[in-house]
């Protein structure tokens, strides 16, 4: 597996970066969606137990375009999306997850959208449930402080009324815009990159472990001055969750400990020392009751096996 030494002369290349833990068979299903679409493909894996690169081996014997990248420990999302980007040579380069699954077409529509303006830094596709619904992520307001509280309690029922008061950070609800819109933030599942955007901002937040590393680096494009832009017509199937499903309470752990670090980085100098205490309190029950929630549900499981 080697690169080309042509990619380290052109301006167009666009190199793909596949962060895996343990995603079987959907990191291969990826990787064949998406190689003939980019010019280098890295796969930087968190020290995986299961059999996902012995597949992808076995799938793609000798590919000159594929370079693996094999971690002793796991490093989280952030640290090897950065280990990624700086082996990586590309002029743009693409983030995505093992459990995304790209149409033909999905690179040469953002690549189109990323060089449509010089301000453009990020662009990011469509992201579809498997029964072709789309997520949350796709497109993306910034989760506020005060917008995560009027989700969490229901408040954005009320956006009718008062729009600007109660909005909803996520998008998905909305109708579907018919061209590229500029957003707050996109999905680290699927982000394409500038290169000269990255080298401004700087890399992925290495504190981060798993969760809100994306909406931290979008927070930092945008301080930055760089467009984010929600491309409707790239489609991304992504099998949300799958690599994960297997240790609920650790994600949930790093999904809450990241919430704060994110709330705390930014928003702390603009709300009130007594909010944001609150706010913690909250982002702590939330993760108790997340927590009880599978607990109960694993002992009902044992339960139930026992008594069958």
């Amino acid at each position: 597996m080697s690169i080309d030494s042509h990619l380290c002369h052109s301006d167009e290349t666009v190199s793909a970066i596949i962060v895996n833990y343990n995603a079987g068979a959907l990191l291969t299903n990826c990787v064949h969606t998406i190689l003939n679409q980019v010019d280098e493909l890295f796969v930087i894996d968190n020290a995986s137990s299961d059999a996902s690169l012995e597949l992808l081996a076995t799938n793609f014997p000798a590919e000159p375009k594929l370079v693996v990248i094999r971690n002793n420990v796991n490093l989280g999302f952030a640290s090897a999306c950065n280990v990624g980007s700086q082996r990586s040579h590309g002029r743009y380069v693409l983030f995505l997850n093992p459990d995304c699954n790209a149409d033909a077409n999905v690179i040469s529509e953002l690549l189109d959208v990323l060089q449509s303006n010089d301000s453009v830094g990020m662009v990011g596709g469509l992201l579809l449930n498997p029964n072709g619904t789309e997520q949350g992520g796709s497109r993306r307001a910034v989760p506020t402080p005060w917008r995560s509280f009027v989700r969490a309690f229901g408040l954005s029922h009320f956006a009718n009324r008062w729009p600007r008061l109660f909005f909803d950070f996520y998008l998905h609800k909305q109708p579907l815009p018919a061209s590229p819109i500029e957003v707050e933030a996109i999905s680290g599942a699927c982000m394409l990159v500038k290169r000269e955007a990255m080298d401004d901002v700087g890399l992925w937040d290495e504190a981060y472990f798993l969760h809100c590393e994306d909406l931290d680096w979008c927070m930092r494009f945008r301080q930055k001055k760089w467009k984010i832009l929600f491309v409707p017509t790239a489609r991304i199937v992504h099998f949300q969750g799958t690599c994960g499903r297997n240790r609920p309470i650790f994600v949930a752990w790093h999904k809450h400990k990241s919430m704060l670090r994110f709330y705390r980085k930014f928003f702390r100098h603009q709300y009130p020392a007594g909010l944001m205490w609150l706010v913690t309190l909250g982002v702590l029950l939330r993760l108790g009751l997340v927590i009880f929630g599978y607990m109960t549900k694993h002992m009902m499981r044992r339960l139930g096996i026992a008594r069958g």
